[in-house]
C-alpha cells in the first residue's frame, strides 16, 4: 500500500512538473555592466537546485573525511569491547565444561581488556558490572582448583566492585556474591562463617530459596537443630521440596531436636514450639513420649502425646508401620502402671472393637494383669501369644504368662512359658 501510494505522489510530481516547465516562458535577466544576460526561469531553477546539491553532497564528503579519525578509533574501542566480551563468554563456556584453568585466564583476559579500555578512557558504561562477574568467574574456577587465597582475593574485588547501599543492579549483583560466597564456605564444611555470609544479606535477600537452602545445610552442619527446623519449614511453605521430602525433613529434624533435650522442662519446650501438625505426626509423638519416659516424666503426659498415633493405630490398622506400632506398644507399656480409668476405657473400647488385633490383646492382657485380673489376663495373652508379628513382644507376652502361673503355683505351665519365652527371641 505505501509502495503504490509513493508512485501515486511520483507521477503526481512528474505531471506538476511537466505542466510547469512545458508551457513556461518566463525570463531571468541578470544585469552586470556593460552586459545582460537571459536566462530562462526553467534553467534558473536548474541551476539552483544542481548548484545545492552540489553544496550539499560536497559539505558531506567534508564531514565524512573529517570523521574519518573519530571513526577509526570507534572502530578500535569496538574490537577491545568486543574481545573483552568474547573473553568473559569463553570463560563462562570454560567454567560450565569444568575446564577450570581455562576459565580464570579467559576471565583475567576479560579483566585486562577492560582496564586497557579504562586507561584509553574509554569507559564501559556497565564496566563495574563487568569485572564484579569476570572476578566472580575467576573465584568460581579458583574454588573448584581448591586455591582458597586466589579465590578469597577474587571475592572481595567482587565486592568492592559492587558497594552496599549502591544501585538496584549494584545490589543484586552484591547479594548474589554473598550467596555464592556462603555456599564456598558451606563446601569447606565451614558452616560458621556460611551462616555469617548469609546473616549479611538483606531480609528479602535471606529469604529467597536459594538462600534457605544454602542455611538449611550450614545449620544441619553446624548443629543448629531449632533454625534448621525454621528454615525447612519456610522452605516447604515455598515449595522448595516435594510434600513428602518437605514432611520428611522436618520429622527427621524435629526428632533431632527431641533427642537433644537433657530434661523433661527442655522437651515440653520443644514440644510447645513444634506446629500442631508436627505434634500430630506418629513419628514425633512417638518418639517425644518415649524420650519423656525415659527422662523420668510424668506417665500422664507421656500418654497425652500418645494419643494421636493410638488413635491412628485404633481406626486404621495398617495406618503404622510395625515399628512405630511396636513403639507405641512398648511406651504405653512402660506406664500401665500408672493407667487411668480414661485410658483402661481406651484400651478395652478398642480391644473389643478390633478383636482380632494382638498387639491391642497384649495390652489389655498386661493392663488386666497389673489390676490383679489373672483369669483375663491370661485369657488375653494367650490368645496374643499366636498372633504378636514381634518377637520380642511374644517372648514378653510368655514372661507374663509365667508370671500368672506362678502366681496360681502351678509351675510346669510356668517352666513351659519360660521356655517359650526364651525360644521366641
Amino acid at each position: 500500500m505505501r509502495a503504490a501510494l509513493w508512485l501515486l505522489a511520483l507521477f503526481g510530481v512528474a505531471v506538476a512538473a511537466a505542466l510547469f516547465a512545458g508551457n513556461n516562458q518566463g525570463t531571468v535577466t541578470l544585469y552586470w555592466p556593460p552586459y545582460r544576460i537571459d536566462l530562462s526561469l526553467n534553467m534558473v531553477v536548474l541551476l539552483l537546485v544542481g548548484g545545492f546539491v552540489t553544496v550539499y553532497m560536497a559539505l558531506r564528503a567534508l564531514a565524512a573525511m573529517l570523521e574519518l579519525p573519530h571513526q577509526a578509533r570507534r572502530w578500535r574501542v569496538q574490537q577491545k569491547e568486543r574481545a573483552m566480551h568474547g573473553a568473559m563468554l569463553d570463560a563462562l563456556t570454560h567454567m560450565l565444561a569444568g575446564r577450570f584453568i581455562r576459565s580464570r585466564k579467559a576471565a583475567l583476559a576479560a579483566l585486562t581488556q577492560e582496564e586497557a579500555l579504562t586507561s584509553a578512557s574509554e569507559k564501559v558504561p556497565h564496566g563495574h558490572h563487568l569485572r564484579a562477574l569476570a572476578h566472580m568467574v575467576a573465584a568460581e574456577s579458583s574454588h573448584a582448583l581448591q586455591d582458597r587465597p586466589t579465590r578469597d582475593r577474587h571475592l572481595q574485588q567482587a565486592l568492592d566492585q559492587a558497594p552496599a547501599g549502591g544501585t538496584a543492579q549494584e545490589q543484586e549483583l552484591r547479594e548474589g556474591v554473598q550467596m555464592r560466597a556462603a555456599r564456598w564456605h558451606l563446601d569447606d564444611r565451614d558452616a560458621g562463617t556460611a551462616l555469617e555470609r548469609l546473616a549479611a544479606l538483606p531480609q528479602g535477600a535471606a529469604r529467597r530459596t536459594l538462600a534457605l537452602r544454602i542455611k538449611l545445610k550450614a545449620s544441619r552442619l553446624a548443629r543448629q537443630t531449632n533454625d534448621a527446623l525454621d528454615t525447612a519449614r519456610l522452605l516447604g511453605k515455598h515449595h522448595a521440596f516435594s510434600a513428602d521430602a518437605a514432611q520428611s525433613i522436618v520429622r527427621g529434624l524435629a526428632t533431632e531436636l527431641i533427642s537433644s533435650a537433657h530434661d523433661t522442662a527442655q522437651l515440653q519446650q520443644i514440644w510447645l514450639q513444634l506446629e500442631q501438625s508436627e505434634r500430630t505426626m506418629p513419628e514425633l509423638s512417638i518418639h517425644a513420649a518415649q524420650r519423656l519416659a525415659a527422662l523420668g516424666g510424668e506417665s500422664t503426659q507421656v500418654r497425652a502425646w500418645l494419643l494421636p498415633a493410638w488413635e491412628r493405630m485404633v481406626t486404621l490398622p495398617d495406618a503404622l508401620p510395625d515399628y512405630q506400632a511396636l513403639k507405641l506398644v512398648r511406651t504405653l507399656e512402660s506406664g500401665m502402671d500408672t493407667l487411668d480409668a480414661t485410658w483402661l476405657a481406651r484400651l478395652e473400647s478398642a480391644q473389643l472393637a478390633n478383636p482380632r488385633d494382638a498387639r491391642l490383646q497384649y495390652l489389655a492382657g498386661v493392663a488386666c494383669l497389673k489390676r490383679e485380673l489373672w483369669g483375663k489376663s491370661q485369657q488375653l495373652l494367650t490368645q496374643a501369644t499366636t498372633h504378636l508379628p514381634d518377637a520380642s513382644l511374644r517372648a514378653s507376652a510368655w514372661r507374663h504368662l509365667a508370671e500368672l502361673a506362678e502366681q496360681r503355683n502351678d509351675g510346669e505351665a510356668a517352666t513351659a512359658a519360660w521356655k517359650k519365652a526364651a525360644l521366641a527371641h
